[in-house]
């Protein structure tokens, strides 16, 4: 029977009622109390890292958690998060990162409604990640939810209240669990024996998403250029600037260019990517710009990446080939 951490970070899945709204209070033995078929799955013992809404969870926390994993990383087969919803998704791709190629199974999970409640989707949850977790063919780092196992690059949360919370964006999900049966979609891959994980300890957290909006001008870009390392420029469709290679939001890009800051455009369309090269309002600010495009990456894989690149280099050429390099299917070039 495998031994699995269970490591317990907060959110919804440890809350109670403060008497000014939901806090993180419930300990992981207690959130592991709640599930006692688990214990016919494999052998758990917790770990409480911390106890926070996943709102105030930031990259400090990532690295905590990659830390804690690498610690006992040889004293355990595998590894499940429990942690608040509203920025798993960031969470999952960051420790794609910062833990790459492991052979052993890295699975984080929540609930929409706290495990205290009788109608809540905690239990599930919490079930069918220990059961992904003690199947030998899992690897990397995962997100289970609703039955769903998704990469940890991949997922967005889309939903604020339903269980069904997180999708798969442009990419299958690697399994599903139904009746407590694990069926997989995509081909697990395999790790020869004795495989080691490469872990990463630095990231750089001073990147700003700027999501534009019709009409807006260059203000915001000129006057954050010296608080941040980087910016991602959320633009329209397939991607373009307004104003394209000319205009008030170029020049301002210029100047961040200029300073040796990286910045990187990508769509706000939830789905299918950006192509900057169709439109002319796209071309003229690529062939004018040695910028980056996040393509099909999601939003949270974008973000993490990018402070993950940052974190190991400044040099231009070494951040768009780390940032261009696949990481989990993170990116479909």
């Amino acid at each position: 029977m495998k031994r699995i951490l269970m490591l317990s970070t907060g959110g919804t899945i440890a809350s109670k009622e403060s008497g000014q709204g939901l806090s993180p209070a419930i300990t992981s033995e207690e959130i592991l109390d709640h599930v006692p078929a688990v214990g016919g799955l494999c052998r758990v013992e917790t770990l409480q890292l911390m106890n926070l809404d996943s709102t105030n969870v930031s990259p400090a926390h990532w690295l905590e958690m990659a830390g804690a994993i690498r610690e006992r990383y040889e004293e355990y087969d595998g590894f499940v998060i429990t942690h608040g919803t509203d920025t798993m998704a960031y969470t999952a791709a960051a420790l794609s990162y910062l833990i790459q190629d492991s052979p052993k199974p890295i699975v984080i999970t929540g609930s929409q409604k706290s495990i205290a409640l009788d109608d809540t989707d905690a239990r599930r949850n919490l079930y069918d990640s220990f059961l992904y977790a003690s199947d030998r063919e899992s690897h990397d780092v995962s997100l289970v939810f609703d039955g769903k196992v998704i990469l940890g690059t991949r997922a967005r949360k889309e939903r604020s209240k339903s269980f069904n919370a997180f999708s798969c964006v442009d990419y299958p999900e690697a399994a599903v669990i139904r009746d407590k049966k694990l069926i997989r979609y995509l081909a697990p891959r395999t790790y020869t024996y004795g495989a080691e994980p490469t872990f990463y300890d630095a990231l750089e957290d001073k990147v700003l998403l700027l999501t534009l909006i019709p009409g807006m001008g260059a203000e915001a870009l000129d006057l954050l250029k010296d608080s941040y390392q980087a910016v991602i420029l959320q633009s329209f469709g397939v991607g373009g600037l307004p104003g394209g290679g000319d205009g008030p939001l170029a020049q301002a890009i210029e100047g961040w260019l200029e300073d040796g800051k990286t910045i990187v455009m990508m769509t706000q369309v939830p789905y299918e990517g950006s192509d900057m090269s169709v439109y002319q309002v796209g071309q003229q600010v690529k062939e004018r710009f040695r910028l980056m495009e996040a393509y099909n990456m999601t939003l949270e894989a974008a973000v993490a990446k990018l402070m993950w690149v940052l974190g190991q280099t400044r040099a231009p050429e070494q951040v768009r080939e780390l940032f261009y390099r696949p990481v989990q299917h993170d990116i479909i070039l």
